[in-house]
């Protein structure tokens, strides 16, 4: 009663109630009880109703500015500034998760990174913090009214929204739940429960009035939207809720659980001319069972009735007060605990919703507020509700930012930690994962410059044995090709096919000559060379296989085992020697020639005359030479009249030049006849009478040796002529055949000993280039592919280094998310 008291007074006089609990308060009411106690200096506790029309002068600007203009000293715009700035926080952490998650599912790819349980996280972040942006975009202070039926809910409710909204009267009148809240629209109009169409604002009469025919059930909702411009409570985002009797119903969970779960503050408005009941302490119960503390303020309505009372009992009437207020504070201190006495005392208040809603009427009008007053007293029961109402803020305010707003900002702290936790750890696998890399580029670049390095010294080093190889197989074949040509007899004797000297024969028997010594000589030359330059080669290759090997990396050395790998066959030199095209001009002569002929006398013995000749006159044996190449004819040229001596004369030193043509041109035209050896012989006589015998000494020595021994020269000479003759058969003439064609063959093929090993020697070295070249672009195709690899670890590289440099960014937000939120909280909650 204390309490009260003292409240009553500093509103009466406008100063602060002793206890001081209305200091943290006292900023957002200045204005209006500057006002008020300007206008009311002679009010007393109890005034008269003389007093009250006479002394009571109000100020229009306070209604002005309660209706028309928005309080920014009003507590409950503590409310709406901490929703627009948790609103905005959520915004920037909505942003702030959809970027993270769409970077996340970036990195996705990288399975070593980010798993697909963290990217199925952060994407649920996405969905949380719309589900919470939504939520926030709904949340208002709500304040729900319960009592007795007939106990003025709805008139209290259409006192502080300053019109007559919900149905109100006599006895039951409100049939269901119905819930006042503001509009951004010109236009008031309602929705039933289940359904979105809009009606007209005046069926609330119908739909919500229990005297009605047509009728709700209680636990029915109807949402009634008012201008906001209308209300400065709506406009400041507070929602009411009427509710039927609490003794109308015994559903009272579902009640709580449908529509008053979420309730800010509940206001309990009793009768002022009863008591409290066991159905309202009931209810009182459920709902401190199910919500926590909840904020509980109690309005003993129709206190205007105490001014009918007569003033004989105005002591009995303070004693009804102090009984009220005893009993409202037991209840909210002793049974339901939700307050301290302290507290309590501010939560119990004495008003008249009819007459206060009657004097804003009036108000709104444009005329005093006591133009409204039903009983004396109006003053103190208006300034009593209008208590209530700053009480009322105050406490809404305070609650609805705690219960909305803090959850809100510990589960965006929540998201924002948990995601920065796991923006850290992403990373620092991207930080491990960007050191590997580099570790790779870095490995790779060394083996590729070592590779190119080491790439020009083979290089050189191959090409230096390519060429060592081809100048020792150059040199190998040319030496064993002119052995197998100085053993060119034994191989032509090793041919057995039957000779005949018959033209046609003998074209067929040549052809398959050179085909033997072609085949023979190449037979020789593999058995000789072949192996041991296949051996060479083979090596060779090897070794560059082996060289290569090293420069190429062992999983590419695999995947190119097929481009690497040598001849699957050793390699073969082919010996080209072509002995048909070679020998094609050989020319046979299977001729009789007598070996101990004039002429066969006279080629032996200028061939060794012409081998004197050419080590010491070499241009004798070129004389020489051109005269056995003419053609030869018969002689028919005059012997010359001086004698020239064939043979040495004493003290001269060999064979003059004249005695030299003598005898070439002899033996020529011996050569070229066909005469028996009876002519030789006579012609033999003839010359030696007139050469040898040309003297009285030689002629002496003639007669003294005697025709005896002539005539046995002679005969010898005939016996060999004939032998010789007579053997001059097939096998003889193969033989001569084949001495022939051994001297043509062996001419030809010493000129192509020269073209022949340069032939072998090129084959061995385009084996080797080939087989190097391949290998070489096998490891140009390596360091390709390593440039390659070296290029994608490089974007590799630019790519972790941006995502970390993202990362850093998401984190920075995440912090700045953080300091927002500890400073929302630190202004909006803490110091509540």
């Amino acid at each position: 009663m204390a309490a009260y008291l003292n409240r009553t007074i500093s509103l009466v006089t406008g100063q602060t109630a002793p206890n001081g609990n209305d200091d943290h308060n006292t900023s957002s009411t200045d204005t209006l009880d500057s006002s008020l106690s300007s206008s009311r200096p002679n009010l007393s506790l109890q005034p008269s109703a003389s007093s009250t029309s006479a002394n009571f002068q109000p100020n229009p600007m306070v209604s002005e500015t309660r209706l028309y203009q928005p309080n920014d000293k009003s507590p409950l715009q503590i409310f709406v500034r901490a929703k627009k700035k948790i609103n905005d926080i959520y915004g920037e952490i909505e942003e702030y998760v959809n970027e993270a998650t769409t970077f996340i599912n970036a990195l996705h790819s990288d399975a070593e990174i980010v798993d697909k349980a963290e990217r199925e996280l952060f994407e649920s972040y996405v969905y949380k913090v719309a589900a919470i942006r939504e939520v926030l975009q709904r949340d208002h202070m709500k304040v729900a009214f319960f009592g007795r039926t007939s106990n003025g809910k709805s008139s209290v409710i259409n006192a502080m929204l300053r019109e007559k909204i919900l149905p109100s009267g006599i006895g039951h009148t409100t049939n269901c739940f119905c819930q006042v809240e503001g509009s951004d629209g010109g236009e008031a109009y309602l929705i039933k429960e289940g359904s979105d169409e809009k009606l007209n604002v005046v069926n609330i009469k119908q739909l919500a009035n229990a005297l009605s025919q047509e009728k709700l059930s209680e636990s029915s909702l109807v949402r009634i939207f008012w201008p906001r411009e209308r209300c400065s409570l709506l406009r400041d985002d507070v929602v009411f809720v009427d509710s039927p009797g609490v003794d109308v119903s015994a559903n009272l969970d579902d009640w709580i659980d449908n529509h008053c779960i979420n309730a800010d503050v509940f206001v309990l408005v009793l009768n002022a001319e009863s008591t409290m009941t066991r159905a309202e302490k009931q209810f009182f119960h459920t709902v401190s069972q199910k919500l926590s503390k909840p904020n509980i303020f109690i309005l003993n309505n129709r206190w205007d009735a105490s001014a009918n009372e007569p003033e004989s009992q105005e002591s009995d009437l303070a004693k009804v007060k102090s009984q009220h207020t005893e009993r409202c504070i037991d209840f909210l201190t002793k049974e339901l605990k939700v307050t301290n006495e302290k507290e309590a005392a501010e939560r119990v208040f004495f008003v008249s919703a009819r007459e206060t809603l009657q004097a804003r009427i009036e108000e709104s009008k444009g005329n005093p507020p006591h133009m409204g007053a039903i009983a004396e007293g109006f003053q103190i029961r208006y300034f009593e509700f209008q208590d209530f109402e700053r009480k009322f803020e105050e406490c809404i305010s305070q609650s609805a930012v705690k219960t909305k707003f803090q959850q809100h900002s510990s589960r965006g702290k929540s998201v924002s930690g948990d995601m920065r936790s796991m923006l850290d750890n992403i990373y620092e696998r991207i930080t491990i994962f960007r050191n590997l890399k580099q570790d790779q580029k870095n490995l790779l670049t060394e083996r590729i410059q070592g590779t190119e390095t080491q790439m020009m010294q083979v290089t050189r080093e191959m090409k230096m044995k390519i060429h060592n190889m081809v100048e020792e197989v150059e040199e190998k074949v040319s030496k064993a090709l002119n052995e197998e040509i100085w053993r060119l007899g034994v191989l032509i004797d090793e041919f057995n096919m039957p000779f005949h000297p018959e033209r046609l024969v003998l074209n067929i028997y040549k052809k398959e000559m050179n085909a033997h010594v072609e085949s023979g000589l190449g037979s020789n030359l593999r058995a000789r060379l072949s192996m041991a330059l296949a051996m060479n080669v083979e090596a060779a290759q090897s070794e560059m296989t082996d060289r290569m090997h090293a420069l190429v990396p062992n999983e590419q050395l695999l995947a190119s085992s097929a481009k690497l790998a040598v001849r699957t066959q050793p390699f073969e030199m082919l010996y080209s020697l072509n002995c048909q095209n070679l020998c094609a001009d050989f020319q046979e002569d299977l001729e009789f020639k007598f070996s101990w002929g004039i002429a066969a006398m006279i080629q032996r013995f200028t061939g060794k005359v012409r081998e004197r000749s050419k080590k010491n006159q070499p241009a004798l044996v070129n004389r020489q030479s051109s005269i056995g190449h003419s053609v030869v004819t018969p002689v028919s040229t005059p012997v010359e009249t001086t004698p020239v001596c064939l043979l040495p004369t004493p003290g001269v030193g060999g064979i003059t030049p004249e005695q030299l043509s003598v005898i070439s041109r002899f033996a020529m035209s011996s050569i070229g006849s066909q005469g028996t050896v009876g002519g030789l012989v006579v012609a033999g006589i003839v010359l030696m009478k007139r050469y040898v015998l040309n003297t009285p000494e030689q002629l002496q020595m003639l007669k003294t040796i005697g025709w005896r021994v002539l005539v046995g020269v002679g005969a010898l000479y005939g016996c060999i002529y004939l032998y010789e003759r007579l053997s001059w058969t097939n096998s003889a003439k193969e033989r001569t055949f084949k001495g022939q064609y051994v001297r043509h063959a062996t001419k030809k093929l010493k000129m192509i000993v020269d073209l022949t090993s340069a032939n072998c020697s090129h084959q061995v070295q385009q084996e080797l280039s080939s087989t190097f070249a391949r290998l070489c672009r096998t490891v140009d195709t390596a360091t390709t592919d390593m440039n390659e690899e070296l290029k994608t670890l490089e974007s590799q590289l630019k790519i972790l280094e941006a995502n970390q440099k993202q990362l850093k960014l998401l984190r920075n937000k995440a912090n700045y998310i953080q300091n927002e939120l500890d400073i929302f909280e630190h202004n909006y909650i803490a110091p509540q």
